[in-house]
């Protein structure tokens, strides 16, 4: 019974829609009685009332997205009433005022006083205002926002992809942003489009009018045998009270529209707006009443009524003052007393632990962590542990937060294991325009250096957050600037962060769906500081934890016969060679890559075996050619878009990796042992193939 409610509830809702419209496309043909005009035209006049009170709460024009449609319903059922109310005044205007309905007559003889002449220059002021003023300039507004919206949505979804990558939202948030942004764009495009209903409505209402006012004349004078001054009474009068009943509400719908395009998207209503913005300033509601008093004391000017608005406004501005002055005095809330506390001996709990991951503030980023005011940064904080922990396979050591107010009021630093390893200062409550390298644009504001990658930046104000993304520039908030610089810091140093007790806590965490795996494992064939050892390795090379089976499998299998941690990392990385390419290359079958000119590879595993495992030895004239002949190779491929990778032999491989980290961070060093079957190589370029 329930679901068969459900059903028909649905149903009704989804047949609302088309019957509306079929209804109103039917008035134009089937006639209407004059009791069922009254009824309509009422219906018309409140419908346009409740979307002008609905656009003036409404805090973003999106809340109320379906605005142009009901724009071209609204028009629609206009000029339905329109042509139906047109045939009762032809057929029946000879019978008397009240011939179309009481609405009609109503405002044809109470609202112009039964002066035709006057309704008919009422009707078209009315005409001209929406047509010329209020339609026009919503046109504008809304042609303009539309174009500006589509210059700025490339920058938008830049600064929505940072945030995603600096994993400050997710996937869920990230798809609801971009969602927003083409969905503001179709709004302001369609409101554009929308509004040349309401024009051509005003210039079809003026049409119809003439053409009710000279149809009607011939009706009464040629078919009811009238008299012309009779006749242009009674036709008159009602083609006038019926251009009326139709342009007000035509009028309120066009107010409605001007607001939805004009509103500032804020967490205000329209009335807290213009409430709290245009009477917040007590001087200026003193200087209106001055000037005001000073006009109503001029000889010749009407002196009650200036004098009386100058008191009225001098009143208000007192009042206001008097709130706004008792506001800032109110004294508050008296704290508790402290209770003295008695001196107690010094104890272990008076040695500071060192933090192994710290973040300190000066004293203006306070409010971006603190918990009382719902700090922003908390919240980024744990959206960064959150993402690495997607993207690495292990949970990074909470991120101890304090005040220092040895640093610069706007400044931050990140801290690991008590010793600094970032720093950077931002401007709270304004905007970092980072420069991606290609701009459209410049904006002007203080010049910066963006902390976490050093690119070029400038702090600008809110205002030129648009203008700034239309340009190119990626636009970030202070509190954003600080979340990435904290992320590429905990990505950098994961392997320092992966410690004994997260190694433990990771164990325990896959020991929940493979028991007999780590029983297997560990303490029986490898301790817990070995296993570390093998995972910092990987992180330190970039090679995520997440496919913690293989790597617990591959150590159980190969943890007998060595206890070496490179020797295991060898191994480890084999078994995950699949994942390591796929992350480099993705889904391409050929693998473009580096490798050694055979001769300089032959004298490297030489000096490798010759210093049996205990490092390799190279002159320094051979380590000099190899650094500059990788670093040459490297800018030259990383310049045309190619993968910067070194395919080497395998017991090569670890040694060559950690030499050239040091002068070459962006190169990734595989074996052939990683490579899977199915994948083809080709080298792209050979190092010390010079002379």
């Amino acid at each position: 019974m329930a679901q068969a409610t459900a059903w028909n509830g649905m149903t009704y809702q989804k047949l609302a829609a088309p019957v509306l419209v079929i209804l109103v496309l039917a008035m134009m043909v089937l006639p209407l009685p004059p009791f069922l005009l009254d009824i309509l035209f009422t219906f018309n006049i409140a419908l346009s009332m409740i979307v002008l009170l609905i656009g003036m709460y409404t805090l973003k024009p999106l809340e109320f997205a379906v605005f142009p449609t009901v724009l071209l319903v609204t028009t629609l059922l206009r000029l339905s009433l329109n042509v139906a109310s047109t045939r009762i005044v032809l057929m029946e205007g000879h019978t008397g005022p009240d011939a179309a309905g009481k609405v009609i007559e109503a405002f044809g003889h109470f609202l112009v006083g039964g002066n035709y002449a006057v309704g008919l220059v009422v009707f078209i002021i009315l005409v001209l205002i929406n047509f010329v003023v209020i339609t026009k300039g919503a046109g504008r507004i809304a042609e303009v926002s539309a174009r500006f919206t589509l210059d700025a949505m490339p920058g938008k979804q830049m600064a929505i992809d940072a945030d995603l990558n600096a994993g400050l939202i997710g996937e869920d948030e990230a798809r609801r942003r971009r969602a927003e942004i083409a969905q503001e764009a179709d709004f302001y495009g369609s409101m554009d489009g929308a509004s040349k209903f309401v024009r051509g409505d005003a210039v079809a209402g003026i049409i119809i009018t003439l053409i009710n006012i000279v149809g009607g004349l011939l009706v009464g004078m040629l078919q009811h045998d009238m008299a012309f001054a009779d006749a242009a009474n009674n036709y008159t009068l009602l083609t006038i009270g019926d251009g009326l009943v139709a342009q007000i509400p035509a009028l309120i719908i066009s107010t409605a529209a001007g607001i939805a395009v004009s509103r500032v998207s804020t967490e205000q209503d329209l009335n807290q707006q213009l409430m709290g913005q245009l009477f917040a300033k007590p001087q200026a509601i003193f200087l209106t009443a001055a000037i005001l008093t000073l006009m109503g004391i001029i000889p010749g000017m009407p002196h009650v009524a200036f004098l009386l608005m100058g008191a009225l406004l001098a009143g208000s501005g007192y009042w206001l003052m008097q709130r706004q002055r008792a506001a800032a005095l109110a004294p508050p809330e008296a704290a508790a007393p402290p209770v003295p506390e008695e001196p107690v001996e010094v104890g272990w709990q008076d040695v500071a632990p060192v933090d192994r991951l710290g973040l300190e503030v000066g004293y203006r980023l306070v409010p971006l962590v603190d918990r009382n005011q719902d700090g922003e940064l908390l919240r980024r904080v744990r959206g960064i542990r959150k993402k690495i922990a997607q993207d690495l396979g292990f949970l990074v050591p909470p991120v101890h937060i304090r005040d220092n107010l040895q640093l610069r009021p706007g400044a931050y630093r990140i801290t690991l294991k008590g010793v600094v390893v970032g720093e950077g200062e931002v401007q709270v409550g304004k905007y970092l325009a980072i420069n991606p390298g290609r701009l459209l644009g410049t904006v002007h504001g203080q010049p910066a250096v963006d902390p976490a990658y050093g690119l070029p930046a400038v702090w600008i104000d809110a205002s030129q957050r648009e203008q700034a993304q239309t340009y190119g520039y990626t636009v970030v908030d202070a509190g954003t600037v600080v979340a990435t610089h904290l992320s590429k810091v905990i990505n950098e140093h994961a392997p320092e962060l992966l410690g004994r007790e997260e190694t433990q806590q990771l164990l325990d965490h896959v020991a929940k769906q493979h028991p007999k795996l780590v029983e297997e494992l560990t303490p029986k064939v490898l301790s817990v500081s070995v296993i570390q050892k093998v995972l910092q390795n990987l992180l330190d090379e970039r090679v995520h934890l997440r496919d913690m089976r293989t790597v617990l499998e591959t150590l159980a299998e190969h943890g007998a016969r060595t206890q070496d941690s490179d020797e295991l990392t060898t191994v480890v990385r084999a078994a995950l060679g699949r994942a390591i390419i796929f992350e480099i290359f993705g889904g391409a079958q050929e693998l473009q890559v580096m490798a050694l000119e055979p001769g300089l590879e032959h004298i490297l595993t030489q000096a490798l075996a010759g210093q049996k495992g205990e490092g390799m030895g190279l002159e320094p004239g051979l380590a000099e050619r190899l650094v500059h002949d990788t670093r040459h190779a490297v800018e030259s491929l990383s310049g045309n878009g190619a993968p910067t990778v070194l395919l080497t032999s395998q017991p090569l491989r670890t040694v060559l990796s950690r030499f050239l980290r040091r002068v070459t961070p962006d190169l990734k060093v595989i074996s052939h042992a990683e490579v899977p079957e199915g994948r083809s190589v080709r080298v792209n370029m050979l190092i010390g193939s010079r002379a």
